[in-house]
């Protein structure tokens, strides 16, 4: 069987991209905003937010947690403040639910990491708190 689909255009990709970047990091992204151009930012955008995250399978609260895993493993704390963030603003895990998550990594990923993944967590858990958002479990 042949798809006689038309292939769909770099514009719709785009567009459910930027709403699912801006889902996921719970903040409008505004596309125009960045001097981004090029292969790379098309595929972050196109596939892996237009594609990958808006698949069937995994809610956007799993997917961050494969993904929190992968980043502790790689001991990026930057990224990790990212998706911690998202996930405390979103509602997909409470401050406790964040500590459970840097205990649980600390086996799998090591003690050394694990104190980079705790301190990162602990000062998003500060922030998120000055905001008034507080722990609600």
């Amino acid at each position: 069987m042949t798809d006689t689909a038309e292939p769909e255009g770099p514009s719709e990709a785009r567009a459910r991209g930027v709403a699912k970047m801006g889902e996921v990091y719970s903040f409008p992204f505004d596309v125009s905003t960045f001097d981004a151009p090029g292969a790379f930012f098309a595929e972050t955008v196109d596939h892996l937010f237009g594609e990958v995250w808006t698949r069937d399978g995994l809610a956007i609260s799993e997917r961050r947690l494969l993904t929190i895993g992968v980043i502790a493993a790689r001991g990026l704390p930057d990224v990790l403040e990212i998706q911690f963030r998202s996930g405390l603003d979103r509602g997909e895990f409470t401050i406790d639910q964040l500590r459970e998550i840097v205990l649980h990594l600390a086996y799998y990923v090591g003690w050394p990491l694990a104190t980079i993944v705790n301190d990162v967590a602990e000062r998003v858990i500060r922030k998120h708190e000055k905001a008034g958002a507080g722990d609600e479990a």
